[in-house]
């Protein structure tokens, strides 16, 4: 499945997310050589429509044509296939985001594909990870890491003051390179707004050119939390936005709470059955709904004071991965 190749391969410049799969052949480990080792990791294409970590190493690479980049950078780019239609995954394909050593779902051609790129990179002593995504929903730009240790501070800082620690889902690429190196995940704002791509040719151009990585900031300089859970709608739920879907029935500005902290009551849905219909599963894998969540006079409103993340409006995201995360304010001391 995996192609290699040393160099920047013809066309890759230029290719738009549905022309990798033909220009590259599947999904790829591009190494171009630099001035300084160990590399630079950077992965991109982990879900087809997200496109600025492809356009930053684009940029990235156009702009060092004809003379060596400051450090040696290794490129994978991951679902090629499903960008060719610009989806996040094909219908049956794993999540390229959940296929990493740690997934809880190995046994896949996708997951040996990743356990090789670990293993193969794992001899390299890389100096740091990059994992670069767009958001479906209205968020800010962050960095998201899965250690608080102050190499992974100072890296994520470098792109946002606002960071988010976590340890679930399980499988994602940050998680898996974390014991070799620090490593980040950036999320640059919705796919198609030029600022999120600009974003992260910064940050990687300026990553490129550090002899060592920063230790952490001062906490007064940063907005720091934690990930303590997952919102899911269960297969079987009707869902939808505005007054006339079935089911929960989520109101059609909902993704304009990303990153409010939302007081107790705070309406969500209108809902008009029993319970929470909703999965919200806790760093340990356990139903915490009623801690987050309660039914209360036909709308379903929060139970408790917390920041939503990742809201988004678009009900496929929705189904192939999740509502939102739920996130509360973390201190480093």
């Amino acid at each position: 499945m995996l192609q290699r190749y040393d160099g920047v391969p013809d066309g890759f410049l230029d290719a738009a997310p549905r022309d990798l799969a033909a220009v590259l052949g599947g999904p790829s480990l591009i190494r171009v050589p630099g001035r300084r080792r160990p590399p630079l990791f950077a992965s991109v294409m982990l879900h087809g429509n997200e496109p600025a970590g492809l356009e930053a190493v684009q940029r990235l690479l156009r702009t060092h044509t004809g003379h060596q980049l400051p450090r040696e950078l290794v490129v994978f780019v991951g679902n090629v296939s499903a960008a060719a239609t610009g989806v996040r995954r094909l219908d049956g394909q794993p999540d390229y985001n959940r296929i990493w050593p740690g997934t809880d779902q190995p046994g896949t051609p996708e997951a040996e594909m990743a356990s090789g790129v670990v293993r193969e990179l794992e001899q390299e002593g890389l100096f740091a990870s990059i994992d670069i995504h767009n958001n479906t929903g209205l968020n800010p730009h962050y960095g998201c890491i899965n250690r608080l240790q102050p190499r992974f501070l100072g890296l994520a800082s470098l792109f946002s003051r606002m960071l988010v620690y976590f340890t679930r889902p399980l499988g994602v690429q940050s998680l898996a390179f974390a014991p070799l190196c620090p490593a980040v995940t950036v999320e640059c704002g919705r796919a198609g707004d030029r600022r999120g791509s600009d974003h992260a040719y910064e940050f990687l151009d300026a990553v490129l050119h550090l002899q060592d990585i920063p230790e952490h900031p001062a906490e007064e300089d940063i907005g720091l939390f934690h990930t303590v859970a997952r919102v899911r709608v269960p297969e079987t739920q009707a869902f939808g936005f505005g007054d006339q879907a079935d089911g929960i029935r989520f109101f059609s500005d909902l993704e304009r709470m990303n990153f409010r902290e939302l007081p107790a009551g705070t309406p969500f849905a209108a809902y008009d059955g029993p319970g929470v219909p909703l999965l919200v599963e806790d760093e340990h894998g356990e139903d915490v709904a009623e801690r987050y969540f309660r039914q209360e006079q036909g709308e379903l409103v929060t139970a408790s004071g917390f920041m939503p993340s990742m809201l988004t409006l678009d009900e496929r995201v929705i189904r192939q991965d999740c509502l939102c995360y739920v996130m509360e304010r973390l201190a480093l001391s």
